[in-house]
């Protein structure tokens, strides 16, 4: 019986070693963990960025309202026959 005792002890202690100190230890593990948790959250984000941008995309290419709305915005233009105010403050 104290042989099977020491035999045992004898192979749980490079298992203990590989478990704190090895490769693959508890830590290591623990820090992969938390980095998946945060590049998924990242990538959820990410997820709903290019939805919008796709949905922009979308709207740009089938719909000429969102065209004439950028055009007025960005690039300050008018339709023919309105009449263009610039109020200064």
């Amino acid at each position: 019986m104290k042989i099977l005792i020491c035999v045992l002890l004898l192979i749980l202690g490079p298992l203990q070693y590989r478990l704190w100190y090895g490769q693959n230890n508890l830590d290591a593990v623990q820090r992969l963990a938390t980095q998946v948790t945060e590049q998924t959250t990242q990538n959820q984000v990410l997820q709903v960025r290019n939805d919008q941008l796709e949905r922009e995309v979308y709207d740009l290419k089938h719909g000429d309202t969102v065209i004439e709305a950028r055009a007025r915005t960005q690039l300050g233009m008018i339709q023919q026959g309105e009449i263009f105010y610039q109020v200064v403050d």
